[in-house]
């Protein structure tokens, strides 16, 4: 390697531009270019191009053997010098009359289709998709976009492959073909680029033998044809298994980010505790490093010294102004090409000066001058205006203000506008110039003024039109000064995050930079220029405006909207008006060969230039090259086409000299583009795919020096193979970004070191965020922007590149040309590439899907990059710049905030994430003896804790005495017949029935007796009654009688399908041998509707309680032991499995007193009850408590909650209720139906000062957004924010804990404890089963509420799930929990028979191993708090974390359902509800959509962006439903299983199902 060159590395390729007497007579050739623009443009079909194609060249085919035509055409340009590196012995034999196959320009699928090839077995399953999605949501949506648009970065001419024909190995025989093809499927690195990757297969010796040329394109044809058949997609295959996709070996650096501060190296300390485990990839030891040496700065040559210079600008507009006034300046044309005005240097001068004046002297606000020299000024001028810009701009500099030229605003809301605004404001900009036209159609205020637009300050409009401004006296004259260093002109630049930054302008360098342009491009007094650039900004405004005064040259300008309806218009203007130069971009090159054909009478001989604006684009070359094929023939000649680099910081950087001014010829490069995602400089010699040709942008702006330096951190220089950013030091380049020293700091004052850390000057350096370097002959080749890289797992890759490759794949059918926008998005400390693209209306759903396949399959293969997200759009969607293209900071932030709209969607995370935290090992377990040892050494407590003890507890609790709780009912029948035990309350708030404590008797024994002469002893009876007394006195009937109750909801009129079958289950289950209900609930049992549902003939008996004889029982039953069963409690699990567990009389009583203990509840209390009575606390509360205690019960049915929200709410505050009992779903309704009516209800009196406890009752973790929003919403009402606390039961026991809140003096008195305290966890800890305590607001923190005070007699302990061991304070584990009232076991699990019993009689395997404990099946953890209960002890907290049954074991972590929900939901405004489940290793995610179905694919890429940044989860599957789809069930809580079921069932009826691949 030593004997590279610093001369700028000979392995660099030189294109040798021979122009090789041409074969063909140009008149094919111009057919030939004809026939490939309509295939380009999708306007003749493959098919119908080659038939064509064959007939043109069948009589030219003997003379070229051997030689694929197409390469014929190609060759151009007369050969000046060449450096090649020494040619492989393949090459060497190569047909001297083919031009080197390297260096084609335009872009060649070949590339992608080998690239695709590959790919031919990888299955995808498709998106599923309702079809409302299909239709297109806007009118315009069907209306081709702007084809215009074709982006401001990206119009260059795309070749699209000619797939058969083209394909440079006709020379070979059939199996050489398919030699090459299996070599690039098996170990092809590739990758394209835009339209200048080249592709050169094979290269093997090309015999010109006679038979090689007959087998033409048809074998080739073939084999192609084959191949891409094998890579058509099966749509329909299940989601694979990918967790174990991710083991590509990308490269992932700790690479510095990009900012807009780039000098600054950055220190990563703030990401490394988040991936703790993270899987930090090591660089690859092999990928490529520069070996050349440290380069030289290059320096132009020197500014030479012209004597008759003008001393400034303005003293130029003078000078031509009076002596040569009619001299022509500028002339417009209209929107049919037609000259509408030209304006004359005598006008130009006459009229500034008119501007001047009034702008000095006749605008004043309160007799004050409104403007003084070195003010700033908005001109607004459209960009068919010309003329009106031009006399404003000298206007404004003849009077010393400065101009502030933007883009005419259209709507409020315009892409990019408001930043314009921020810009204007920090420019302190009071006054607006424009046109008269152009103020008429700015948007009105009602006032007629122009409104303001968002973001904008307030501005002063003024029109400079001939009639606003005035004369100025005969006196009165401009000052015409020297350059100086005060800001001429500010010209605006967006940064790739969509900011807008004012770059500011010094006379000298405004004076110095046109007389840098004049030297390199020769300019000349008089000539004739043609501009079809914006005239406001860049090259544009540098020639059309300031160079060309300096010279007084003639400028035609040819406006956007003429080019958009006659894209050959400034090809005819060049021929019309004789032009010498003309200033174009690649895109008007790329348009002008779309319409060539319509136009045979023009000549381009005047040309003597052609500056190709934006030549430092890599694709550039492919419009070059293509518009010199065609129109070489009209009299282009191939070296005035000039090429030059830009930058709005640095103005010119590097132009192509004109050739009389006998420079070196100009070079090309095939560059290896896995060598430049490592930065560095490669000639691609071992033939792959993956190649970008670049060419030149000329040589140094005279007086300037250049240097290339490193991209991040400390700008050293790079070494001669590296790529860097490119820096120049000159008079002509900008100053500072206005108003921002910081970044100005950065960008214009780098000073580039050598290695030794040495200054290479005390100059300056601006650095101009192209990306390239210097190769041979001092020539400068760009090879990307800084805005337009994005570095994913430290390798580098250029946006536009990637679009290029997108639209190599079959580009004309389904996206629009130009309409595509590939940027990054930072997710888990990464970049990643999100493309968007315009889709064709036309195009079908499976065309698209596979189309978007291919794409991401041909970008993987060519760029080694995996892509995160490709989304579609209807046609018309993106935002638009100013001038055509994509406004792309536009696009990504609407991508952001999931504003995009897409029809389409095709997540990759799975490819492209390769830094997710390593999955966690499971450690061989530790002992539990060796744990308890180690906790006590670390200081920590094991986490038992316990209520307060039953025995000390002296109360006089009547109930005591009575071992049953059907004693205490007769008991208090006798003692208290008439005191009012139940109230129930209908829908309209008025009491349904009552029942006192005879009454409920009375009730009970009829029941009874209707049993005893049928039923034995210890049968089972199902009760299926609405929520009501009928219920409770049923339940006590029972009993009376010795039979054990079993509470069933009912079931649903209205959905007896879903409803019915449940209550057939529960009968069955707990063996119930009768049922007792109402009427009407036994005649829907035995209805038509019934049958469909179940078999109605398999009821136990049905008896109806309605009008039950009032017979007295002879005598109650007396169970002789109180183990015996009382009632069964049956309820379905979050996770679907129905369970009822045996209640002892025993546990019955001690449930009852320790709950009244806890709650303080005496006969003198009112309680209100908004809660389902079948199951739990809810059928304790309604049917067990209020006799053990004696309190009134106020019962609230949540049914009647649907049809008047506010019913719980209201009689809580008729009754003026202390405690409350509700649910969530009740607390969700009140929250979600009465948050905007709590002045309505204000009025209607209800207050809630009384409340002092609110309990929430649940068998999950306490819901704290819920109960904080209900507390706040309420808070008007008088509710305190104290009083809403949280209780925890579960099957085991239905009551651990209550948390009574007593306000004022009752706390001080009361027995209650301290408030519930909420603590903040660290969620990834959590994931390891260990709790870690962290502030609130730090990140990955998570809330949790204490779930209320443990109830006394109950004893929690939190267990190891799998050693049964005690755990410490500091680690989550199961809650066992023992107590009296412990269930004394399951009765049957449905579902589930292997469901254990040591549920409920377990011990620990250490510790206290003699205490018999009950598993809850939920995780938690025990914090002992720094509040005290009323004894004065430590108050013990207990925290829930969610239940066992429903955590997912993924990547080695216990991740809880709710956290990966709660994330989704605050991803997007529309998402309802949530829930995730997995499904074979896969993540799925449900959504329900609030919002238009438009919007469901974008919550797609947001919930992947969410779950992975908070989760380090890959989502597998996102399924978009609609509200209301996710099962809930009586308590309120997420039926997750259910919901599975029903997916893999296909009963979602989803909106849209996103497979992420």
């Amino acid at each position: 390697m030593a004997e590279r060159t610093s001369a700028g590395l000979l392995s660099m390729m030189l294109e040798p531009t021979p122009a090789v007497a041409m074969t063909l007579p140009a008149e094919v050739r111009e057919k030939l270019a004809e026939l490939e623009l309509e295939l380009s443009e999708g306007d003749i079909t493959q098919k119908g191009y080659e038939k064509k194609r064959s007939k043109l060249l069948a009589p030219y085919i003997p003379q070229i053997q051997g030689v694929d035509p197409s390469l014929q055409i190609d060759n151009r340009i007369q050969a000046s010098s060449q450096v090649v590196l020494p040619v492989s012995k393949h090459n060497k034999s190569r047909a001297g009359n083919a031009r080197d196959e390297r260096f084609r320009s335009d872009l060649h699928t070949e590339a992608v289709q080998a690239a695709l090839a590959k790919y031919k077995e990888r299955k995808m399953p498709m998106p599923s998709k309702r079809r409302s999605v299909l239709v297109q949501s806007s009118v315009e949506a069907c209306t081709p976009p702007d084809t215009s648009s074709a982006s401001e970065d990206e119009g260059s001419l795309r070749r699209q492959g000619r797939l058969a024909t083209s394909t440079p190995y006709q020379g070979h025989s059939h199996p050489a073909v398919e030699h090459w093809f299996n070599r690039v499927i098996q170990g092809s690195s590739t990758s394209s680029s835009a339209s200048s990757t080249s592709s050169h297969p094979g290269g093997r010796s090309v015999t010109n033998s006679a038979t090689h040329a007959a087998l033409n394109a048809n074998a080739t044809a073939t084999a192609l044809a084959d191949l891409m058949a094998h890579t058509q997609l099966d749509n329909h295959s299940a989601p694979p298994d990918v967790t174990g996709l991710s083991e590509r070996s990308s490269i992932h650096l700790e690479r510095p980010q990009v900012g807009s501060v780039r000098a600054v190296s950055r220190s990563y300390n703030h990401h490394a505790s988040m991936m703790e485990t993270a899987d930090v990839q090591q660089p690859d030891p092999n990928q490529p490093r520069p070996e050349g040496q440290q380069m030289s700065p290059l320096e132009g040559e020197p500014l030479g010294a012209v004597t008759n210079w003008p001393p400034s600008l303005p003293a130029a507009l003078q000078r031509w102004g009076t002596t040569h006034p009619k001299s022509p300046c500028l002339t417009a044309l209209d929107n049919s090409g037609k000259p509408i005005y030209t304006l004359t240097y005598g006008k130009l001068w006459t009229r500034s000066q008119k501007l001047a004046y009034t702008l000095l002297n006749k605008l004043s606000s309160r007799n004050e001058p409104l403007l003084m020299p070195g003010d700033r000024v908005a001109l607004v001028f459209p960009n068919n205006d010309p003329v009106m810009f031009m006399v404003a701009f000298y206007g404004c500099l003849l009077a010393e203000l400065v101009p502030v030229p933007i883009e005419v605003p259209l709507t409020r809301k315009d892409a990019g506008s408001q930043q314009i605004g921020f810009l204007l404001g920090s420019c302190g900009v009071t006054l607006a110039l424009t046109t008269d036209a152009c103020q008429k159609g700015l948007p009105k205020a009602q006032t007629g003024e122009v409104v303001t637009f968002k973001g904008w300050p307030r501005l002063l409009w003024f029109v400079t039109d001939g009639k606003h401004v005035v004369k100025p006296p005969k006196d009165w004259h401009p000052p015409v000064r020297e350059a100086s260093n005060d800001i001429a002109y500010i010209e605006y630049k967006t940064s790739k995050e969509g900011s807008t930054m004012g770059i500011t302008v010094s006379h000298s360098a405004m004076l110095a930079h046109c007389q840098a342009l004049t030297q390199a491009c020769g300019y000349t007094e008089g000539e004739t220029i043609a501009n079809v650039l914006d005239f406001k900004r860049e090259a544009g405004l540098w020639h059309g405006v300031l160079t060309s005064v300096m010279n007084r040259m003639h400028v035609i300008s040819i406006p956007y909207s003429l080019m958009k309806v006659n894209p050959l218009s400034w090809i005819q203007k060049v021929h019309m008006y004789k032009a010498r130069v003309a200033v174009v971009k690649s895109r008007d090159m790329h348009w002008s060969l779309l319409a060539q054909r319509d136009q045979r009478d023009i000549s381009l001989s005047s040309l003597r230039m052609l500056i190709v604006a934006d030549g430092a684009n890599p694709w550039s070359i492919s419009s070059c090259d293509a518009f010199l094929n065609v129109f070489q023939a009209r009299g282009l000649r191939p070296e005035v086409i000039c090429p030059c680099a830009c930058s709005s910081e640095a103005m010119t950087v590097a132009i192509r000299r004109p050739p009389e001014m006998g420079v070196p010829p100009p070079g090309k490069a095939v560059l290896s583009m896995s060598g430049l995602s490592h930065g560095v400089i490669r000639v691609d010699t071992e033939e792959k795919l993956s190649v970008l040709t670049v060419q030149d942008v000329g040589q140094v702006m005279p007086g300037a020096v250049v240097c290339v330096v490193r991209v991040e951190g400390t700008p050293f220089l790079c070494q001669t193979d590296e790529v860097g950013e490119i820096c120049v030091s000159s008079g002509s380049s900008g100053l500072a970004y206005y108003g921002l020293p910081g970044m100005t700091k950065n960008i214009f004052e780098t000073i580039p070191v050598k290695a030794s850390g040495v200054s290479i000057s005390d100059r300056p350096f601006t650095r101009t965020s192209l990306l390239g370097f210097v190769g041979p002959d001092n020539l400068v080749f760009i090879v990307g922007k800084i805005d337009g890289l994005m570095v994913v797992s430290g390798r580098r890759h250029n946006a536009d590149d990637v679009v290029a490759t997108a639209l190599a794949v079959e580009p004309m059918k389904f996206v629009y040309r130009g309409r595509i926008a590939v940027f990054s998005v930072s997710v888990l400390h990464d970049e990643r590439i999100v493309v968007v693209a315009e889709q064709r209306p036309d195009a079908s759903e499976e065309d698209s899907f596979q189309w978007m396949s291919r794409v991401l399959q041909a970008i993987d293969s060519i760029h080694q990059v995996g892509v995160y997200c490709l989304a579609l759009v209807p046609a018309n969607i993106l935002p638009k710049a100013p001038l055509g293209g994509i406004h792309i900071s536009e696009t990504k932030q609407r991508f952001l905030e999931g504003a995009l709209h897409p029809c389409n969607v095709l997540m990759c995370p799975h490819t492209c994430v390769t830094n997710l935290p390593k999955p966690r090992q499971k450690q061989p377990e530790v002992g539990p003896a060796s744990m308890i040892v180690g906790n006590l050494v670390a200081g920590k407590r094991i986490a038992q804790a316990c209520g307060r003890d039953l025995g000390q507890l002296e109360d006089n609790d009547q109930a005591r005495k009575f071992l049953y709780i059907q004693d205490v009912l007769q008991w208090r029948a006798q003692a208290t017949p008439d005191h009012p035990l139940f109230l129930v309350l209908n829908s309209k708030g008025a009491v349904a029935s009552t029942a006192s404590c005879l009454q409920l008797h009375k009730r009970a024994e009829r029941v009874a007796a209707a049993l005893m002469g049928r039923l034995n002893t210890g049968d089972h009876v199902a009760l299926v009654y609405p929520p009501g007394i009928d219920l409770i006195a049923t339940f006590y009937g029972c009993l009376y009688a010795g039979c054990v109750p079993v509470t069933v909801r009912p079931p649903h009129p209205q959905n007896l399908a879903t409803t019915l079958p449940t209550v057939k289950m529960i009968v069955e289950v707990s063996k119930s041998v009768c049922i007792l209900t109402t009427q009407s609930i036994m005649k829907l049992l035995k209805s038509k509707e019934a049958t469909a549902a179940v078999d109605i003939k398999s009821w136990p008996t049905v008896m109806d309680t309605d009008d039950l004889p009032r017979k007295k029982c002879p005598q109650t039953y007396k169970p002789p032991t109180p183990e015996m069963l009382a009632y069964l409690d049956f309820s379905v699990s979050t996770t679907g499995i129905l369970a009822g567990v045996k209640m002892s009389h025993s546990a019955t009583s001690a449930l009852c007193r320790s709950i009244k203990l806890q709650c303080e509840l005496y006969p003198s209390r009112q309680i209100a009850i908004c809660l389902d009575p079948y199951c739990g606390l809810g059928l304790a509360l309604w049917c067990l408590c209020s006799v053990y205690s004696g309190h009134q019960s106020i019962l609230v049915p949540p049914l009647e909650l649907e049809s008047n929200a506010s019913l719980w709410l209201s009689a809580v505050s008729q009754y003026k209720v202390r405690v409350t009992f509700c649910s969530y779903s009740v607390m969700e309704m009140c929250t979600k139906g009465l948050g905007s009516q709590t002045e309505a209800l204000r009025l209607r009196n209800v207050n809630l000062s009384c409340v002092r406890t609110c309990m929430v009752v649940a068998e999950e973790r306490p819901r704290i957004t819920l109960t904080q929003s209900f507390s706040k919403i309420f808070k008007d009402l008088g509710l305190s924010p104290r009083a809403v606390s949280t209780t925890f039961g579960c099957r085991v026991n239905i009551a651990v804990c209550l948390q009574p809140n007593r306000l004022g003096k009752l706390a001080e008195q009361g027995t209650s404890g301290p408030d519930p305290t909420t603590v903040y966890v660290d969620m990834r800890a959590l994931r390891h089963d260990r709790v870690r305590l962290v502030e609130r607001g730090s990140p990955h923190s998570l809330p949790l509420m204490e779930s209320g005070k443990i109830l006394p007699g109950v004893k929690v302990v939190i267990a190891n799930t799998e050693t049964k061991g005690p755990l410490g304070d500091s680690h989550l584990g199961e809650i066992w929990v023992s107590s009296p009232h412990n269930a004394t076991g399951y009765y049957t699990v449905y579902g589930e028979e292997a469901l254990h019993a040591d549920h409920f009689n377990t011990k620990l395997s250490f510790g206290d191993t003699q205490t018999i404990w009950a598993r809850t099946g939920y995780l938690g953890f025990l914090r002992r708090t720094d509040l005290t209960d009323a004894s004065g002890e430590r108050h013990d907290a207990l925290y829930v974390v969610g239940s066992l049954d429903e955590t997912l074991e993924l990547r080695g972590m216990r991740y809880h359902p709710i956290d990966i929900e709660t994330s989704v939901i605050r991803s997007h405004k529309s998402i309802a509800e949530c829930a995730v489940f997995t499904w074979t290793n896969l993540l799925v995610v449900v959504v329900e959509l609030e919002g238009s179905e438009q919007e469901a694919l974008d919550l797609v890429a947001l919930v992947t962006n969410v779950v992975l940044e908070e989760h380090y989860l890959i989502v597998g599957v996102v399924v978009v439903v609609d509200p209301g789809v996710i099962p809930i069930n009586s308590r309120g809580e997420k039926q997750r299983m259910h919901l599975r079921d029903g997916f893999l069932a296909d009963q979602l009826d989803p909106i849209y199902v996103a497979y992420n691949m």
